[in-house]
């Protein structure tokens, strides 16, 4: 009986640590630099199916010349909603040559639908109001590596 508890507390206690563990941002995925006008952006990549589900969700802050760009395999309508996001944050859905399509401000923990307006690859998520407190509009163009490599 004793040993049947003792397994059963153990079990209790690993799946309570994947649960936290779940929770936790992630922080150290690949980096990439971007820039847009004068201004640079240190950006995660978050390119496979899982980093771009957990995607900015559970931070509880980030540098204001930070942010996370999701990369997507082919151009779509892409959608983010902001489950378990704790930041308020604009996205800014971006096509292969690096222009930005549309800007999208995002109110944390919602699971209201912010879609792009035409198909896109890429999605950089910032700090709410980083791209107007800059100027940055609809129309302006993002450089860096990941679109040069989409030119080729």
């Amino acid at each position: 009986m004793f040993q049947r508890f003792a397994a059963l507390l153990l079990l209790a206690i690993s799946l309570m640590g994947s649960a936290q563990a779940q929770q936790q941002p992630q922080t150290d995925l690949q980096r990439t630099k971007l820039s847009v006008g004068l201004y640079r952006i240190d950006a995660q990549v978050a390119q496979t199916p899982r980093q771009r589900e957990i995607g900015l969700m559970f931070r509880k802050e980030m540098p204001q010349a930070e942010g996370m760009i999701f990369v997507f395999e082919q151009p779509a309508t892409q959608c983010f909603w902001m489950r378990n996001t704790l930041l308020p944050l604009t996205a800014a859905f971006v096509a292969d040559d690096g222009r930005i399509v549309n800007l999208v401000d995002m109110q944390p923990m919602t699971e209201n639908s912010h879609c792009s307006e035409e198909p896109v690859r890429f999605v950089l998520e910032m700090n709410l109001g980083w791209f107007a407190k800059k100027n940055i509009k609809k129309g302006a163009k993002l450089g860096g590596e990941l679109f040069a490599a989409s030119k080729r």
